[in-house]
């Protein structure tokens, strides 16, 4: 594991010192899928290296070793005094009981010259930036200028960010989860971003994008029971819809299921770009082929009668290597 490391290290000097060229300080340093080491991945977050293992735990020393070559390595690039962070995700629930160590601490990252609140560790599972969608949100950072953007799951609004801070002429968040928007409102403010620029709104996907498209929201409701509420917003479409899904998720108005029901999210995307717009979207799941996806992709889209005139196809970056060439994570920019 150790000369593992190293090896993915010298792989990435020249990339890194690319990427520090762009004001970036958040990348991926090891990334044990393709290197070695599954189930282990090293990244660096501004002052923090984050180390997590999702397969088996690392002793205290195997952890202290990684670290230290990584220290070692970037020092001879200029930075230095890094923050430790190990996250052992290899149990069945590996929500973590040491949150309180590092949650009250304010950290921020960049990316492309964009800030972002980083923690290593906080009250939910993932890291606040996801890596190696930072590919997407280059292309964002060069194609957003003056258009309105729809970003759905949007977590923590990196992608919301990046498009306001280029000079989106509107930009609307859509996400469940309050303490996501909260981080994504904290990533506004340290880019000096007002409600001008950049809005937030809190809702099941399936009810926000359905609204906005114009689709009629039916609920199955037991005899005796009301309709569950659901906030409300009027129709709305936009020149760019970033449509950015987990690989499962249910709620009482649909369920997320990227293997067996891409259309169930992807129709109400489609139904909300603007004659002429673009919608970008993504599939994170290994086990589906680009091939696969990208014809069903299609066929919902005609179906829609938002057919596709153009596909873009967007790669991960040199931090995320493969294997075999197939990334994992797939992002198409389909011109409607």
């Amino acid at each position: 594991m150790p000369d593992q490391l190293q090896a993915a290290l010298q792989r990435r000097e020249a990339l890194l010192a690319d990427l520090h060229a762009e004001s970036t300080s958040c990348y991926r340093l090891y990334h044990g899928t393709a290197e070695g080491s599954p189930g282990l991945t090293l990244d660096r977050y501004g002052d923090q290296l984050l180390l997590q293992s999702f397969h088996t735990a690392l002793t205290e020393d195997e952890a202290s070793d990684l670290f230290s070559r990584a220290e070692l390595f970037l020092e001879v690039m200029g930075v230095t005094g890094l923050q430790r962070i190990y996250n052992d995700r290899s149990s069945s629930n590996s929500r973590r009981s040491d949150d309180h160590v590092v949650e009250r601490q304010q950290l921020t990252g960049q990316e492309l010259g964009v800030n972002y609140l980083v923690r290593g560790k906080h009250k939910g599972q993932d890291p606040l930036l996801f890596l190696d969608m930072r590919a997407g949100r280059r292309w964002l950072q060069q194609h957003t200028q003056g258009k309105s953007v729809l970003n759905l799951f949007s977590y923590t609004c990196g992608v919301g960010v990046v498009a306001a801070k280029a000079g989106a002429s509107r930009v609307l968040n859509v996400d469940f989860a309050t303490r996501s928007l909260d981080v994504g409102r904290e990533n506004a403010r340290l880019n000096n971003l007002d409600e001008s620029q950049i809005d937030f709104f809190q809702s099941d996907f399936f009810t926000a994008a359905k609204q906005l498209a114009g689709i009629e929201i039916k609920q199955r409701v037991k005899r005796g029971q009301k309709p569950r509420a659901f906030p409300r917003i009027e129709a709305e479409q936009f020149d760019l819809v970033y449509l950015d899904p987990p690989r499962w998720a249910k709620s009482h108005f649909g369920t997320v299921d990227l293997i067996r029901d891409y259309p169930s999210v992807l129709k109400p995307s489609l139904l909300a770009v603007s004659d002429g717009g673009q919608l970008v979207c993504t599939n994170n799941v290994a086990k589906v082929s680009l091939e696969d996806w990208l014809d069903v992709v299609k066929r919902c889209a005609a179906k829609a009668g938002r057919p596709v005139k153009d596909i873009q196809l967007i790669t991960p970056e040199a931090d995320f290597p493969t294997t075999d060439g197939c990334h994992p994570l797939k992002i198409a920019v389909l011109q409607l």
